[in-house]
């Protein structure tokens, strides 16, 4: 009876997980949507650095509300500094394809990333990978070359951005993986947006356009992503502490599900058969190594 008892609250946790990480991915989908949208009226490099401002803000807030310090010796530690630099890459970059590109491939592609943060993970950090779990991550990464299709007539360098933005995502995870134990996720964070001001800051030089004055549509959709991107990080924090990783997990693709109904509903694109394939070797792929995983360590960090 007694073990009958533990089952049920097992379950019920993994559930409860799993609506967690259901509405994280549904807020990061909005996210998207409304940094595409602001991005038909701002300079991407502004839209990066209010976005950053504001995120940075709310966790600064909450790490003064639970009496922790803004500012310690680990926040300068090098994995910190390797995050930071991914971390600048992968939002430039993702913002860049989403952006520029249809919000569905980019949602797509960017599924990749838990495949190259366990082949990170093997080479970086020594963990085992058999060569099941390697064979599912090459047919996963077969799967990106599918969507972007180099060589064929229809190839957009463009997509090449959000491969790049994965790869920047895959790489933060792996550096939050070694990050400090002192820091909070509060603190991870703050740093985390600091990185997207700074970002914003580095592409100025780029695209040299001058900064916009928002008109008020534009600003309540720039609220809109910054309230999205936070919902989005705390309901995944949520999800990662309740119930087992290995079952909350698989739920993270559910979000290819809400970036692909908003770039068809929203933004008027199309799917093809490429991209149904594509996605579907990407999904099956992380998976497998999802099943095959007896403990997974999911950085803290929103995607």
């Amino acid at each position: 009876m007694h073990v009958n008892s533990e089952n049920d609250d097992h379950r019920r946790a993994n559930l409860i997980g799993g609506l967690w990480m259901i509405g994280s991915m549904a807020a990061f989908a909005f996210e998207d949507v409304f940094v595409k949208a602001s991005s038909k009226a701002l300079p991407i490099s502004q839209i990066l650095m209010i976005f950053g401002f504001g995120g940075a803000i709310v966790f600064a807030c909450t790490a003064l509300i639970n009496k922790e310090p803004l500012f310690v010796r680990d926040v300068f530690s090098p994995p910190m500094r390797v995050r930071a630099v991914f971390e600048i890459g992968g939002r430039l970059f993702y913002v860049l394809a989403i952006s520029l590109s249809p919000l569905s491939a980019a949602t797509v592609i960017l599924q990749a990333t838990p495949l190259v943060v366990v082949a990170g993970a093997a080479l970086i950090f020594g963990e085992k990978v058999g060569w099941r779990r390697w064979t599912a991550i090459f047919i996963g990464l077969i799967g990106v070359v599918v969507i972007i299709r180099p060589g064929a007539d229809s190839f957009s360098f463009l997509s090449i951005l959000a491969v790049i933005g994965m790869i920047g995502f895959a790489g933060r995870d792996l550096a939050s993986r070694a990050a400090p134990k002192t820091l909070s996720t509060a603190i991870l964070g703050l740093y985390g947006f600091i990185s997207v001001v700074i970002a914003g800051g580095l592409f100025t030089f780029w695209e040299r356009k001058p900064f916009v004055l928002p008109d008020t549509n534009i600003a309540l959709v720039l609220v809109g992503s910054i309230i999205a991107g936070v919902t989005g990080y705390t309901c995944l924090m949520k999800a990662m502490r309740t119930g087992e990783v290995s079952a909350v997990t698989p739920f993270r693709y559910s979000r290819l599900l809400f970036g692909i109904a908003c770039g068809v509903l929203l933004f008027g694109e199309t799917l093809n058969v490429t991209m149904f394939i594509g996605s579907g070797l990407i999904v099956i792929s992380g998976l497998f190594i999802v099943s095959r995983s007896k403990k997974i360590k999911i950085p803290n960090d929103p995607t």
